[in-house]
């Protein structure tokens, strides 16, 4: 995910979703975060909304992938 020249705090947060380092069970959890995460990113210019909602959509990728390890 390209992060070039965005602000600090979007860049911060979007590194989380890298998912090439998970197992591939993990992996096909994942990827589908990274991907809407992408597509706003590219949709959208930075804004404090922005970070929120990255950050609330890392949360979710976090509870899905802790639902598939229990």
């Amino acid at each position: 995910m390209d992060t070039t020249g965005r602000h600090p705090g979007t860049t911060a947060i979007a590194k989380h979703f890298a998912y090439a380092h998970l197992p591939e069970h993990l992996q096909a959890i994942s990827k589908p975060c990274h991907d809407l995460a992408e597509a706003m990113l590219h949709k959208m210019a930075d804004s404090p909304e922005l970070t929120a909602g990255l950050r609330k959509l890392l949360e979710a990728k976090d509870c899905f992938v802790r639902a598939v390890l229990d």
